[in-house]
């Protein structure tokens, strides 16, 4: 004990102290919530037993009822659109909004730092931004597509099964494209600018330059951006509070949403613990992906 407390004193040990004071806090507040929720997932859990950690082991009992539930498939595959759809179009039209900014014309920073205002506000208030865009009588998004001839009479967004998802997809293409395009502008903003310059000089045109030049040297930045756009789609809970809570008939309702619900409305916190931990494997996985992809970066 004296020489560790030598070696913090004389510095050599003064970066363990500096890493043990955030994992011990990341392990109370992030670490024994995740072991009590996986824990949950093998027991027989009432409102009853809800305060105590001896509750009878019931095994796989809860994985193997949560898929015998009617629900359970349509619910995974309309969080698999929900993702897939979510990350799709944030990427793409975050995408096109970096190259347009890349240009660097007069306002672009000023035009850039507007784009933010999604990104900052609560969940909740886009989605009761949303909720009035998306509204079937007098939604601004049904007034502009009767305007431009694409529709003839009012979608009911929120409330027609066939849509309501949809709903919830185009507000959280809303809500995260700005942040793909601020982390994809920092990547374009890293390619050299001599190597667009020379294949111009052998050339190429500007297709053949973002193929072989910009996507190449975009590999990393795009692998991560990808990796977060999972870990945070699969987090998103305020817009489906907002907009539809899950219905109608579950049309729209997700793992994260559907795992509140059966704990906090339904009290069967065994299955929503068992929900939580199938999602965090996939948010595992997107963690390694992630990782791998931003091993290779330089930090000076």
């Amino acid at each position: 004990m004296k020489r560790i407390l030598m070696s913090v004193r004389d510095g050599r040990g003064f970066d363990i102290v500096l890493v043990a004071f955030p994992l011990g806090f990341l392990f109370l507040m992030a670490g024994l919530p995740l072991i009590y929720n996986v824990v949950m997932s093998f027991q027989e859990v009432d409102m009853f037993s809800l305060g105590t950690f001896s509750r009878p082991f019931v095994g796989f009992k809860n994985y193997t009822d949560l898929f015998a539930q009617p629900e359970t498939l349509p619910i995974l595959y309309n969080t698999v659109i929900f993702v897939v759809g979510s990350i799709a179009g944030q990427f793409l039209i975050g995408f096109g909004l970096a190259l347009f900014f890349w240009v660097n014309f007069p306002g672009a920073s000023w035009m850039r730092g507007l784009f933010l205002v999604s990104w900052v506000m609560p969940g909740l208030v886009v989605g009761a931004i949303w909720n009035w865009i998306l509204s079937g009588d007098f939604g601004v998004l049904n007034f502009i597509l009767k305007e431009s001839g694409i529709i003839s009479g009012n979608i009911f967004w929120r409330s027609d099964p066939h849509y309501s998802l949809y709903a919830v997809i185009i507000a959280n293409i809303w809500l995260g494209t700005s942040f793909n395009m601020i982390l994809l502008s920092v990547g374009l903003a890293g390619i050299p600018a001599d190597l667009f310059e020379a294949a111009e000089l052998d050339g190429a045109n500007v297709w053949q330059r973002f193929w072989t030049i910009t996507l190449p040297m975009m590999r990393s930045t795009i692998g991560a951006i990808i990796a977060l756009g999972l870990i945070f789609t699969l987090q998103q809970f305020d817009l489906f509070a907002a907009i539809t809570s899950g219905g109608p008939n579950n049309s729209s309702n997700v793992t994260q949403y559907w795992a509140w619900d059966l704990s906090f409305r339904q009290y069967d916190f065994a299955k929503g613990a068992t929900i939580s931990v199938i999602m965090i494997v996939f948010v595992m996985f997107a963690s390694v992906v992630y990782v791998r992809s931003t091993r290779h970066e330089v930090r000076g």
